[in-house]
Protein backbone atom coordinates (compact mmCIF):
# COMPACT_ATOMS: atom_id res chain seq x y z
CA UNK A 1 0.00 0.00 0.00
CA UNK A 2 0.82 3.62 -1.03
CA UNK A 3 2.18 4.91 2.90
CA UNK A 4 0.88 8.66 3.60
CA UNK A 5 2.09 10.60 6.33
CA UNK A 6 -1.15 12.17 8.04
CA UNK A 7 1.02 14.49 10.28
CA UNK A 8 2.79 16.12 7.40
CA UNK A 9 2.93 19.63 6.51
CA UNK A 10 -1.20 20.93 8.25
CA UNK A 11 -1.62 17.37 9.52
CA UNK A 12 -5.64 18.26 9.45
CA UNK A 13 -8.45 16.12 8.29
CA UNK A 14 -7.81 16.95 4.69
CA UNK A 15 -5.39 14.39 4.09
CA UNK A 16 -7.29 11.65 5.57
CA UNK A 17 -10.71 12.61 2.96
CA UNK A 18 -8.89 13.57 0.14
CA UNK A 19 -5.91 10.71 0.20
CA UNK A 20 -8.95 7.99 -0.07
CA UNK A 21 -10.30 10.20 -2.80
CA UNK A 22 -7.61 9.98 -4.85
CA UNK A 23 -6.68 6.42 -3.68
CA UNK A 24 -10.21 5.36 -5.20
CA UNK A 25 -9.75 7.09 -8.36
CA UNK A 26 -6.32 6.01 -9.21
CA UNK A 27 -7.43 2.72 -7.90
CA UNK A 28 -4.10 2.31 -5.60
CA UNK A 29 -4.48 1.58 -1.87
CA UNK A 30 -3.30 3.71 0.94
CA UNK A 31 -2.15 3.62 4.54
CA UNK A 32 -2.47 6.72 5.65
CA UNK A 33 -0.44 6.99 9.35
CA UNK A 34 0.04 9.62 12.12
CA UNK A 35 -3.84 10.74 11.38
CA UNK A 36 -4.15 14.11 12.89
CA UNK A 37 -1.14 13.96 15.06
CA UNK A 38 -0.89 17.13 15.62
CA UNK A 39 -4.17 17.99 16.84
CA UNK A 40 -5.30 18.30 20.31
CA UNK A 41 -7.72 15.52 19.78
CA UNK A 42 -5.50 13.46 17.39
CA UNK A 43 -7.31 10.24 15.71
CA UNK A 44 -10.61 10.22 13.25
CA UNK A 45 -13.01 12.62 14.43
CA UNK A 46 -16.82 11.36 13.41
CA UNK A 47 -16.71 13.41 10.28
CA UNK A 48 -13.68 11.72 8.97
CA UNK A 49 -15.11 8.41 9.25
CA UNK A 50 -17.88 9.58 7.75
CA UNK A 51 -16.10 10.32 5.22
CA UNK A 52 -14.11 7.26 4.48
CA UNK A 53 -16.93 5.51 5.16
CA UNK A 54 -19.13 7.22 2.22
CA UNK A 55 -15.81 7.33 -0.51
CA UNK A 56 -15.73 3.45 0.68
CA UNK A 57 -19.28 2.92 -0.16
CA UNK A 58 -19.30 4.17 -3.65
CA UNK A 59 -15.62 2.27 -4.62
CA UNK A 60 -16.32 -0.76 -2.74
CA UNK A 61 -13.46 -0.03 -0.72
CA UNK A 62 -11.71 -3.00 2.19
CA UNK A 63 -10.95 -0.05 5.11
CA UNK A 64 -8.78 -0.90 8.37
CA UNK A 65 -9.12 1.08 11.71
CA UNK A 66 -11.85 3.00 10.54
CA UNK A 67 -13.15 4.23 13.58
CA UNK A 68 -13.28 7.09 15.94
CA UNK A 69 -10.01 7.86 17.21
CA UNK A 70 -8.04 5.56 15.08
CA UNK A 71 -4.46 6.95 13.87
CA UNK A 72 -3.70 4.85 10.87
CA UNK A 73 -6.41 3.65 8.37
CA UNK A 74 -6.24 1.34 5.39
CA UNK A 75 -8.27 1.95 2.00
CA UNK A 76 -8.47 -0.42 -0.50
CA UNK A 77 -10.79 0.41 -3.47
CA UNK A 78 -12.01 -3.05 -5.15
CA UNK A 79 -14.50 -1.71 -8.04
CA UNK A 80 -15.85 1.23 -10.18
CA UNK A 81 -17.18 3.97 -8.84
CA UNK A 82 -21.02 3.76 -8.51
CA UNK A 83 -23.99 6.31 -8.97
CA UNK A 84 -27.25 6.11 -6.99
CA UNK A 85 -28.89 7.72 -4.12
CA UNK A 86 -26.87 7.75 -0.92
CA UNK A 87 -27.33 8.92 2.88
CA UNK A 88 -25.04 9.69 5.13
CA UNK A 89 -25.35 10.85 8.61
CA UNK A 90 -22.33 12.34 10.16
CA UNK A 91 -24.15 11.68 13.70
CA UNK A 92 -22.54 15.06 15.32
CA UNK A 93 -22.42 18.84 13.72
CA UNK A 94 -19.28 17.69 11.92
CA UNK A 95 -19.02 19.52 8.46
CA UNK A 96 -22.18 18.01 5.61
CA UNK A 97 -19.81 20.10 3.61
CA UNK A 98 -16.75 18.79 3.79
CA UNK A 99 -18.17 15.78 3.16
CA UNK A 100 -20.15 16.60 0.10
CA UNK A 101 -16.44 17.78 -1.09
CA UNK A 102 -14.72 14.76 0.14
CA UNK A 103 -16.96 12.64 -2.35
CA UNK A 104 -17.35 15.19 -5.11
CA UNK A 105 -14.39 14.03 -7.39
CA UNK A 106 -14.98 10.80 -7.89
CA UNK A 107 -19.21 11.58 -8.41
CA UNK A 108 -17.61 13.12 -11.02
CA UNK A 109 -16.29 9.82 -12.20
CA UNK A 110 -19.09 7.64 -11.74
CA UNK A 111 -20.66 5.25 -13.51
CA UNK A 112 -23.85 7.19 -13.45
CA UNK A 113 -25.63 10.13 -11.47
CA UNK A 114 -25.08 10.58 -7.46
CA UNK A 115 -28.27 12.15 -5.60
CA UNK A 116 -26.81 12.11 -1.61
CA UNK A 117 -28.66 13.77 1.14
CA UNK A 118 -26.05 14.34 4.23
CA UNK A 119 -26.48 15.13 7.35
CA UNK A 120 -24.92 16.85 10.15
CA UNK A 121 -23.34 20.82 10.81
CA UNK A 122 -24.21 23.22 7.81
CA UNK A 123 -22.50 26.35 8.77
CA UNK A 124 -19.44 26.21 10.83
CA UNK A 125 -15.66 27.50 11.14
CA UNK A 126 -13.01 25.34 8.95
CA UNK A 127 -15.50 24.66 6.51
CA UNK A 128 -17.04 25.90 3.39
CA UNK A 129 -20.75 27.05 3.59
CA UNK A 130 -23.23 25.93 1.08
CA UNK A 131 -23.72 29.25 -0.12
CA UNK A 132 -19.87 29.49 -1.39
CA UNK A 133 -20.17 26.35 -2.56
CA UNK A 134 -23.28 27.05 -4.79
CA UNK A 135 -21.80 30.79 -6.04
CA UNK A 136 -18.24 29.95 -6.34
CA UNK A 137 -17.19 26.74 -6.23
CA UNK A 138 -19.06 24.99 -8.22
CA UNK A 139 -19.59 27.30 -11.27
CA UNK A 140 -15.64 27.35 -11.34
CA UNK A 141 -15.93 23.83 -11.71
CA UNK A 142 -18.43 23.43 -14.45
CA UNK A 143 -15.86 25.45 -16.64
CA UNK A 144 -13.30 22.45 -15.59
CA UNK A 145 -16.40 20.21 -17.13
CA UNK A 146 -18.18 19.16 -13.80
CA UNK A 147 -22.27 19.22 -13.29
CA UNK A 148 -22.81 19.61 -9.59
CA UNK A 149 -25.03 21.03 -7.44
CA UNK A 150 -25.55 21.70 -3.33
CA UNK A 151 -28.73 22.25 -2.05
CA UNK A 152 -29.69 23.28 1.21
CA UNK A 153 -32.29 21.38 2.35
CA UNK A 154 -32.08 22.90 6.49
CA UNK A 155 -29.52 24.82 8.45
CA UNK A 156 -27.46 22.98 11.31
CA UNK A 157 -24.94 24.38 13.37
CA UNK A 158 -22.66 23.36 16.08
CA UNK A 159 -23.24 21.70 18.77
CA UNK A 160 -26.85 19.79 17.66
CA UNK A 161 -25.73 19.51 14.22
CA UNK A 162 -29.04 17.70 12.42
CA UNK A 163 -28.94 20.37 9.34
CA UNK A 164 -29.20 18.92 5.68
CA UNK A 165 -27.50 19.33 2.48
CA UNK A 166 -28.25 17.44 -0.90
CA UNK A 167 -25.58 16.88 -3.01
CA UNK A 168 -26.54 16.10 -7.14
CA UNK A 169 -23.52 15.43 -9.35
CA UNK A 170 -23.53 14.24 -13.01
CA UNK A 171 -20.46 12.31 -14.37
CA UNK A 172 -17.86 14.28 -16.93
CA UNK A 173 -18.96 13.38 -20.45
CA UNK A 174 -15.38 12.28 -20.74
CA UNK A 175 -12.59 14.12 -18.63
CA UNK A 176 -11.98 17.42 -16.13
CA UNK A 177 -10.45 19.71 -18.56
CA UNK A 178 -7.77 22.68 -17.29
CA UNK A 179 -8.26 25.56 -15.79
CA UNK A 180 -6.36 28.67 -16.73
CA UNK A 181 -7.04 32.09 -14.59
CA UNK A 182 -3.47 34.10 -14.28
CA UNK A 183 -5.60 38.15 -15.34
CA UNK A 184 -7.37 38.78 -12.32
CA UNK A 185 -9.80 41.63 -13.66
CA UNK A 186 -11.55 44.29 -11.15
CA UNK A 187 -15.29 43.53 -9.13
CA UNK A 188 -17.30 46.48 -9.18
CA UNK A 189 -20.67 44.27 -7.72
CA UNK A 190 -20.86 41.61 -5.05
CA UNK A 191 -24.07 39.54 -4.43
CA UNK A 192 -24.32 37.47 -0.83
CA UNK A 193 -26.68 36.37 1.91
CA UNK A 194 -26.91 36.96 6.06
CA UNK A 195 -28.65 34.02 6.97
CA UNK A 196 -29.87 33.06 10.82
CA UNK A 197 -32.18 31.15 12.47
CA UNK A 198 -34.49 31.76 15.22
CA UNK A 199 -32.22 35.48 15.51
CA UNK A 200 -35.33 37.75 13.59
CA UNK A 201 -35.88 39.66 16.85
CA UNK A 202 -32.03 40.15 17.40
CA UNK A 203 -31.82 41.69 13.93
CA UNK A 204 -29.04 39.10 13.09
CA UNK A 205 -29.13 39.27 9.58
CA UNK A 206 -30.08 42.69 8.94
CA UNK A 207 -26.59 44.00 11.51
CA UNK A 208 -24.72 41.26 9.28
CA UNK A 209 -25.43 42.44 5.81
CA UNK A 210 -25.47 46.18 7.41
CA UNK A 211 -22.11 45.86 8.62
CA UNK A 212 -20.09 43.95 5.60
CA UNK A 213 -22.55 46.49 2.66
CA UNK A 214 -20.87 49.33 4.48
CA UNK A 215 -17.27 47.82 4.31
CA UNK A 216 -17.55 46.83 0.41
CA UNK A 217 -18.94 50.78 -0.14
CA UNK A 218 -16.43 52.26 0.78
CA UNK A 219 -14.08 50.66 -1.03
CA UNK A 220 -15.99 51.49 -4.55
CA UNK A 221 -18.09 48.19 -4.57
CA UNK A 222 -21.93 48.35 -4.47
CA UNK A 223 -23.16 45.07 -2.83
CA UNK A 224 -26.38 43.50 -2.88
CA UNK A 225 -26.78 40.65 0.50
CA UNK A 226 -30.28 39.35 0.76
CA UNK A 227 -31.34 38.74 4.41
CA UNK A 228 -32.84 35.87 5.34
CA UNK A 229 -34.51 34.51 8.89
CA UNK A 230 -34.60 31.17 9.23
CA UNK A 231 -37.20 29.31 11.46
CA UNK A 232 -36.53 25.24 9.81
CA UNK A 233 -33.13 24.82 11.92
CA UNK A 234 -33.51 22.92 15.32
CA UNK A 235 -31.24 26.08 16.75
CA UNK A 236 -30.52 29.53 16.50
CA UNK A 237 -27.23 30.26 14.50
CA UNK A 238 -25.92 32.67 11.18
CA UNK A 239 -23.67 32.55 8.55
CA UNK A 240 -22.73 35.34 6.30
CA UNK A 241 -21.54 34.67 2.63
CA UNK A 242 -20.78 36.83 -0.15
CA UNK A 243 -19.33 36.25 -3.53
CA UNK A 244 -18.42 38.24 -6.99
CA UNK A 245 -17.03 37.92 -10.77
CA UNK A 246 -14.53 39.73 -11.91
CA UNK A 247 -14.20 41.39 -15.06
CA UNK A 248 -11.88 38.59 -16.60
CA UNK A 249 -14.38 36.21 -15.09
CA UNK A 250 -12.50 34.96 -11.77
CA UNK A 251 -14.63 34.40 -9.14
CA UNK A 252 -14.23 35.50 -5.09
CA UNK A 253 -16.46 34.63 -2.14
CA UNK A 254 -15.86 34.74 1.54
CA UNK A 255 -18.28 33.63 4.31
CA UNK A 256 -18.29 33.31 7.95
CA UNK A 257 -20.10 31.45 10.38
CA UNK A 258 -21.34 32.98 13.67
CA UNK A 259 -20.75 31.86 17.29
CA UNK A 260 -21.39 32.05 20.47
CA UNK A 261 -20.34 35.65 21.76
CA UNK A 262 -19.41 36.62 18.21
CA UNK A 263 -20.82 40.00 17.33
CA UNK A 264 -23.43 40.60 13.93
CA UNK A 265 -21.25 43.31 12.72
CA UNK A 266 -17.87 41.26 13.87
CA UNK A 267 -18.96 38.85 11.08
CA UNK A 268 -19.66 41.06 8.48
CA UNK A 269 -16.41 43.13 9.12
CA UNK A 270 -14.32 39.94 8.89
CA UNK A 271 -16.29 38.62 5.78
CA UNK A 272 -15.52 41.90 3.60
CA UNK A 273 -12.05 42.86 4.73
CA UNK A 274 -11.09 39.27 4.25
CA UNK A 275 -12.87 39.28 0.75
CA UNK A 276 -11.05 42.83 -0.08
CA UNK A 277 -7.77 40.99 1.10
CA UNK A 278 -7.64 38.84 -1.65
CA UNK A 279 -9.08 40.93 -4.51
CA UNK A 280 -5.93 43.53 -3.44
CA UNK A 281 -3.44 40.40 -3.48
CA UNK A 282 -3.80 40.51 -7.53
CA UNK A 283 -4.67 36.78 -6.78
CA UNK A 284 -7.32 34.84 -9.22
CA UNK A 285 -9.33 33.08 -6.44
CA UNK A 286 -9.77 33.15 -3.14
CA UNK A 287 -8.37 31.87 -0.31
CA UNK A 288 -11.12 29.03 -0.35
CA UNK A 289 -10.73 28.37 -3.75
CA UNK A 290 -6.95 28.03 -3.69
CA UNK A 291 -6.77 25.09 -1.95
CA UNK A 292 -10.02 23.68 -3.16
CA UNK A 293 -8.90 23.32 -7.03
CA UNK A 294 -5.87 21.17 -5.90
CA UNK A 295 -7.23 18.06 -6.44
CA UNK A 296 -9.95 18.66 -9.71
CA UNK A 297 -6.64 20.63 -11.23
CA UNK A 298 -4.95 17.37 -10.45
CA UNK A 299 -7.57 15.07 -12.72
CA UNK A 300 -8.23 17.28 -14.83
CA UNK A 301 -6.33 17.05 -18.15
CA UNK A 302 -3.86 19.84 -18.96
CA UNK A 303 -2.15 22.44 -17.05
CA UNK A 304 -4.18 24.20 -14.73
CA UNK A 305 -2.75 27.57 -13.44
CA UNK A 306 -4.08 30.19 -10.94
CA UNK A 307 -2.77 32.98 -8.84
CA UNK A 308 -3.48 31.77 -4.86
CA UNK A 309 -3.97 35.10 -2.34
CA UNK A 310 -1.43 33.52 0.12
CA UNK A 311 0.63 30.31 0.68
CA UNK A 312 -1.74 28.77 3.43
CA UNK A 313 -0.76 25.29 5.10
CA UNK A 314 -4.15 23.82 3.46
CA UNK A 315 -2.35 25.13 -0.25
CA UNK A 316 0.92 23.38 1.01
CA UNK A 317 -0.95 20.59 2.07
CA UNK A 318 -3.22 19.81 -0.90
CA UNK A 319 -0.42 20.19 -3.19
CA UNK A 320 2.03 18.08 -1.47
CA UNK A 321 -0.78 15.47 -0.91
CA UNK A 322 -1.71 15.40 -5.06
CA UNK A 323 1.93 15.25 -5.92
CA UNK A 324 1.65 12.22 -3.91
CA UNK A 325 -0.61 10.37 -6.11
CA UNK A 326 1.49 11.54 -9.56
CA UNK A 327 0.17 15.15 -10.32
CA UNK A 328 3.10 17.30 -11.24
CA UNK A 329 3.42 20.41 -9.01
CA UNK A 330 4.87 23.97 -9.16
CA UNK A 331 4.50 26.80 -6.95
CA UNK A 332 6.24 30.32 -8.06
CA UNK A 333 5.79 32.63 -5.28
CA UNK A 334 1.51 32.85 -5.34
CA UNK A 335 1.23 31.07 -9.12
CA UNK A 336 0.33 27.42 -8.34
CA UNK A 337 0.79 25.28 -11.48
CA UNK A 338 -0.83 21.57 -11.39
CA UNK A 339 0.05 19.24 -14.58
CA UNK A 340 -3.37 16.94 -13.66
CA UNK A 341 -3.18 13.22 -14.14
CA UNK A 342 -5.91 13.21 -16.96
CA UNK A 343 -8.50 10.88 -15.42
CA UNK A 344 -9.71 8.75 -17.00
CA UNK A 345 -6.36 6.77 -17.63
Amino acid sequence: MKPIDGSQHSGSGTIVRFAVAMSALSESPVRIENIRAKRPTPGLRPQHVSAVRATAQLCNAKTGGLYVGSRELTFAPSGAIRGGEFSWDIGTAGSTTMLALSILPLSCFAAGPIRARIIGGVFQDFAPSPHHMQNVLLPLLSRMGADAQVKLLRAGYVPKGTGQIELLVKPVSSRLYSLHALEPGGVTEVEGVAFSSHLSEQRVSERMANSCEKILNEAGISAKIARVDDELAPQPGASLAIWAQSSTGCLFGGDRAGARRRRSETIGHTVARRFLEDLRSGATVDRYLADQLVFFGALAEGTTDYISPAVTDHLVTNLWLAEQFGARIEREGLRVRIEGLGLPI
